[in-house]
């Protein structure tokens, strides 16, 4: 077939955003050097490359650390101060509140370390090195080898080099595979598990304008925490222990309190979480009038539920309040997502491009061999088993969204054990005792009449959007037992189930036995999750993991055609939780016609959203007195606090936390955010619209000394002007 006009045109623009655009690109900090060190330097950077990543001595990177396993944290001061994100670290502030003590509502700043508080479970982990074994890999991989086979390499080749990359050390190291499995890395770490709590402002600041201002500019939210990674007397990593004492990093950031102007040069340094740069049409096509809608539904449906709650009560408030934000974070993002691709007709410009692809491939019989079915196969595949990846969808979202049917489900392997010939007593007491460890944790964030209110919505929605093929009988039995009535249906089985009530697990964990797994096996709420459980994992998980492995043998030859036909395009790994930099420039954006939107906004912007008791967007009393007073102390600049702006660098999530820094290495911000219209960055970018949003760093510092008196924070730190 022959190229169209309108195909080739498209495809030379997005060729020359390609080569004009730097700003699109999450890069490997190992290969700037040869990749970024031009563009970066034409753009502002001052500092050497060699600065930002280097494993023979100190660089910036080692003030950088994957925060809990989800976000990015920076290393502030010589004692192990660490900033991140106020959403960041908003679970561990929540599991520390309580109605005596709510630092959600009120904030917390711990005056010595000693009131520093520990956080179970919460680690910070740094990179020690980043090192290509593609090489490795390609010695034993081959193209006509099967997945299965392939798979059993990989596994067994990576665990001979994790091994061999630590020996005698105490880091961790684990192979990662990247674009699409034809590249492989091995990275080294090391994590610390003392990580405590030092302070965080009330939400009143740090989740300013909530829901409704989430992912969109301006924006005034204090979006930071405060937490401190502790070592053992000989700077190493240990567990939480009384006589632990501050890390000594080889590298904290210096403050840069000088502020930011239009076209600065900015670099973010983090854990980008998942982007799909280089999908298919088809596998963009089910993300946008599927998937993303799909999600969205079922969260609108969670959210209302949750919403109604947390305003009934204080103590539901602080509940729910992590698991809300969670929710909401997707469901708007997924929205934004959706809007911005069809905003942009992505979806076409995909189909463009692969008639480009098409014809290359069909140039030569070697590109046809290798290439010419790869897109007719993704396109077959997902449409094959559409239905499948819908209803995994409602499973995941819906079914396991309801949190005692969740709770349940951790039960299978205790219940395997106990349903064996000859069970294992040593087994199954350990397990009982695993279980009921977490009892207390899991009950003290629950609230029952919410839950059964969850479970009789999620199922009536579950029911009339999954076909009947797709779920277990027991459920269509139970839809007519019940008339369709889920109400009366999950007011039936949270009067009789056990797994609603902390004293009645308590009391059949306790030296459990074969007996009383026979008691759970009758409970109604256990034969529930195992009746929808066990058809999920054998009909619908099992089929979308074969989907899902077949899409992934499918993307890594089209992506490796991509990069065949593409050889002068500078192309960087989608992300997938492994440290990256990305750079760009200060600067503002046009969403729609007629809206020009500047790159800052200032606290006269928040007051001006002000609204007494309101729940989103109430300011507490201290700050309206110090914006009253202009009392910003060296924060402020002609009367003015800045509180955030935007750049053009390239994140997703993961990047929540990550140091935004100057030319010249030094911190300006923390990241916590992009714009709605830009949300669709994980998918294709656009660098008319996508943007980060920075929380500047002399509004944390504000926050801090003026607001906090925390004046022993600011003391730690290595502020310039």
């Amino acid at each position: 077939m022959k190229t169209s006009i309108k195909s080739y045109l498209v495809f030379l623009l997005l060729t020359v955003c390609t080569i004009s655009h730097a700003d699109e690109g999450m890069w490997f900090p190992q290969l700037l050097q040869q990749m970024n060190a031009s563009e970066m330097r034409l753009k502002g950077l001052q500092i050497p490359i060699d600065e930002i990543y280097n494993i023979n001595k100190s660089s910036l990177k080692d003030a950088v650390v994957q925060f809990g396993g989800g976000c990015t944290g920076e290393l502030i001061s010589a004692q192990g101060l660490l900033l991140t994100n106020h959403h960041c670290g908003f679970s561990y502030i929540q599991d520390n509140s309580s109605l005596d003590h709510n630092y959600l509502k009120d904030g917390f700043w711990a005056k010595t370390m000693q009131e520093e508080i520990p956080c179970p479970g919460l680690t910070a982990t740094f990179v020690i090195s980043i090192i290509d074994v593609t090489a490795e890999f390609n010695k034993v991989l081959t193209d006509d080898m099967s997945e299965a086979k392939r798979n059993d390499l990989i596994k067994e080749l990576s665990a001979q080099l994790e091994k061999r990359a630590v020996e005698g050390t105490n880091y961790e190291a684990r192979v990662r595979q990247f674009f699409s499995g034809n590249e492989f890395y091995i990275i080294t770490t090391q994590t610390f598990k003392d990580v405590r709590l030092v302070g965080a402002p009330p939400s009143s600041i740090g989740n300013f304008g909530g829901d409704s201002d989430n992912w969109l500019w301006p924006r005034y939210t204090g979006d930071f925490s405060m937490f401190r990674v502790y070592a053992d007397r000989e700077n190493k990593p240990s567990e939480y222990k009384n006589d632990n004492i501050p890390f000594k990093p080889k590298f904290f950031f210096p403050i840069s309190i000088s502020g930011v102007q239009q076209d600065d040069f900015t670099m973010v340094y983090g854990f980008p979480g998942r982007t799909q740069e280089y999908i298919s049409a088809a596998a963009m096509d089910l993300l946008v009038n599927t998937t993303d809608p799909n999600r969205v539904m079922v969260r609108t449906e969670r959210l209302s539920i949750i919403n109604d709650a947390m305003r009934s009560s204080e103590a539901i408030h602080i509940q729910y309040a992590a698991k809300q934000r969670t929710l909401a974070n997707g469901w708007k993002k997924w929205q934004g997502e959706v809007k911005g691709l069809k905003q942009t007709n992505a979806f076409q410009r995909k189909l463009d491009f692969e008639i480009d692809f098409q014809n290359w491939a069909e140039k030569t019989p070697v590109t046809k061999l290798k290439y010419g079915n790869v897109l007719a196969s993704l396109e077959k595949l997902y449409t094959k088993n559409h239905s499948y990846l819908q209803a995994n969808d409602f499973y995941s979202e819906a079914v396991f969204g309801i949190e005692v049917i969740n709770y349940v489900n951790g039960f299978k392997t205790l219940m395997d054990v106990v349903n064996e010939d000859q069970p294992d007593i040593k087994k199954i007491h350990d397990e009982a005792e695993k279980i009921n460890k977490g009892t207390a944790n899991y009950f003290k964030d629950y609230h029952l009449p919410t839950d059964q209110l969850m479970m009789s919505s999620l199922l009536s929605l579950f029911d009339k959007q999954v076909v009947d093929s797709l779920k277990p009988k027991y459920i269509t039995d139970l839809r007519e037992k019940y008339n369709g009535d889920f109400t009366k249906l999950a007011s039936d089985i949270f009067k009789k189930s056990i797994f609603v009530s902390q004293e009645k697990m308590n009391d059949i964990l306790t030296d459990f036995n074969v007996k009383k797994g026979r008691k759970i096996k009758n409970d109604p709420c256990y034969i529930l999750t195992n009746e929808l459980a066990t058809f999920y994992r054998t009909t619908i998980a099992s089929k979308a993991t074969q989907v899902v492995n077949e899409a992934g043998r499918l993307n890594r030859i089209f992506l490796a055609g991509q990069r065949q036909m593409q050889p002068d395009k500078k192309f960087y790994p989608d992300a997938n939780s492994t440290l990256r930099l990305t750079y760009g420039q200060v600067r503002g954006y046009e969403p729609r016609d007629g809206v020009n939107y500047l790159y800052q906004t200032t606290l006269d912007g928040l007051i001006e959203k002000y609204i007494p008791g309101n729940e989103e967007f109430d300011v507490p009393a201290k700050l309206l007195a110090l914006y009253n007073a202009k009392d910003y102390g060296r924060y402020g600049v002609n009367g003015k606090m800045s509180v955030a702006f935007l750049a053009t660098n390239h994140t997703t999530g993961g990047n929540s936390g990550s140091p935004v820094l100057n030319a010249k290495g030094q911190l300006i911000g923390t990241n916590f955010d992009r714009v709605w219209e830009g949300t669709m960055s994980d998918v294709l970018f656009n660098p008319e619209v996508c943007r980060n949003i920075t929380l500047d760093i002399r509004y944390t510092l504000f926050i801090v000394e003026k607001f906090a008196g925390a004046q022993r924070l600011i003391d730690e730190m290595e502020i310039l002007n």
